[in-house]
């Protein structure tokens, strides 16, 4: 980095660091902050080119992948606003180009943010809210044809639901997480995520469980909003290692994800089933399928190919990455490592690291089949991350065998010293904040 790129990036950490210091609460949900600074920043929110709106539990980060992949490779210039980020606040901010979006540069944020600082005067704010107003102020100073926008948490009082007539509503898979926020049922979290459905505007929604299609379904309803479900107006299945969709307008028989694991065909299916939903760009089947195998999405099964830390573990292993946090996250990359288990068979270690707020012994069990071998580390520098000695815990709850390292280097380290006569393969999960976190520290942000 040269010393201009330097400076940037110390203006902008700055002007991050005055932010964080305006409230003394990381999360706290509501509107009435947002409506207020939108206000006083001339609603850019309603100076945006069609805006899809994504919310759910898991998978919403892929499909917003499919969907911006996709949309580029049809010739279109796409916005995209998501969250959490990984390594550098920059990857929450993609600003739509002819030939592919970028991610914004670090003045180009810094202008946004101080922009938004000036209007919101001292008053009390989220990072998030100050930031989600930067966005919608980015995308509208700069040309689209399309603005993909992910919900930070739930839905009814996030950030981004200002928007009141989006082209479609997205819903992912709804699962059990931050029930401090959404409630203790499945229903009431997927209420908290039905909650972006508008009036009239379409709603494509992925499978779900029975308790969640049901408030889904009764939402759409109420809003009299067209719904577009899994398995009842759109169908993906995986025929002979492919991607076969098909719905009213016909069968598109494609090339599979990229992305690696099953879920990520569900994923894929998602987002052809919105764009051939709400027809407003014109996709052909050739935009369909380079959009599937060009899409990227770090920290989501990501094989690392590259980097500092394939030296540390012991020789000719895979060190795979997951962001996975929750029950139903452990799930899909469990499965995911089942299907890998079975074209080429590896002793699995577990690494993962946690945060204070989540369910450790429910996200693990589902590796309790796959593997014997867990390794506990700590995610530094991050507030509320879950102490070693009861993430461990929890894994001998489980009758599981289980280790304590000082971080990841050290963890790989350790398997290193150990004789195998295969290779293993190697996953480090649990938190996006860890995932982030082994990016760094393997030299591979993400682009």
């Amino acid at each position: 980095m040269n010393a201009s790129a330097d400076s940037a990036k110390a203006s902008l950490d700055a002007v991050i660091g005055r932010l964080s210091a305006l409230h003394q609460k990381r999360i706290d949900l509501g509107l009435e902050r947002m409506h207020r600074l939108l206000e006083r920043l001339d609603h850019p929110e309603r100076k945006l080119p069609p805006v899809i709106h994504v919310a759910g539990t898991n998978g919403k980060g892929s499909t917003v992948a499919y969907l911006r992949a996709t949309l580029e490779k049809a010739g279109l210039r796409v916005h995209a606003y998501t969250s959490p980020y990984l390594v550098r606040i920059n990857e929450c901010f993609r600003l739509g180009r002819a030939g592919g979006g970028v991610l914004v540069s670090d003045d180009e944020l810094r202008a946004a943010l101080e922009q938004v600082e000036r209007v919101n005067a001292g008053e009390p704010a989220t990072v998030f809210e100050l930031k989600t107003a930067a966005a919608f102020l980015l995308f509208a100073q700069n040309p689209a044809d399309a603005v993909l926008l992910e919900v930070g948490l739930g839905g009814r009082l996030d950030s981004t639901n200002v928007v009141d007539t989006p082209a479609a509503c997205v819903i992912t898979p709804v699962s059990m997480d931050h029930m401090d926020f959404l409630g203790d049922t499945l229903a009431s979290i997927a209420a908290e995520k039905a909650a972006i459905i508008k009036r009239g505007v379409p709603v494509i929604c992925a499978e779900q469980t029975g308790e969640a299609m049901a408030v889904i379904e009764a939402q759409a309803r109420q809003m009299r909003a067209p719904l577009f479900a899994a398995n009842e107006s759109w169908h993906v299945n995986v025929e002979h290692g492919r991607l076969v969709y098909s719905d009213e307008r016909g069968l598109m028989d494609l090339a599979a994800p990229r992305l690696f694991g099953r879920h990520q065909f569900d994923n894929a299916g998602l987002a052809i089933a919105t764009l051939r939903a709400i027809q407003t760009f014109g996709v052909n089947q050739a935009a369909f399928e380079a959009g599937i195998l060009s899409a990227e999405w770090p920290a989501r099964m990501q094989r690392l190919t590259s980097g500092e830390l394939l030296a540390l573990g012991p020789q000719g292993s895979e060190i795979w990455l997951d962001g996975g946090h929750n029950a139903e996250g452990g799930r899909v990359a469990a499965a995911a490592l089942g299907d890998l288990e079975e074209r080429v068979s590896r002793p699995l270690v577990v690494i993962a690291g946690m945060m204070a707020n989540k369910d450790a012994k429910a996200f693990l069990a589902n590796f309790a089949g796959l593997t014997r071998h867990i390794i506990a580390v700590p995610i530094p520098d991050t507030e509320n991350a879950m102490p070693v000695d009861r993430l461990a815990d929890a894994v001998r709850n489980l009758g599981m065998r289980v280790e304590i390292a000082p971080g990841i280097e050290a963890a790989l380290r350790s398997l290193a010293k150990l004789a195998y006569e295969v290779p293993p393969r190697i996953l480090i999960t649990g938190s996006l904040y860890l995932a982030g976190h082994v990016l760094g520290l393997n030299g591979t942000p993400p682009a």
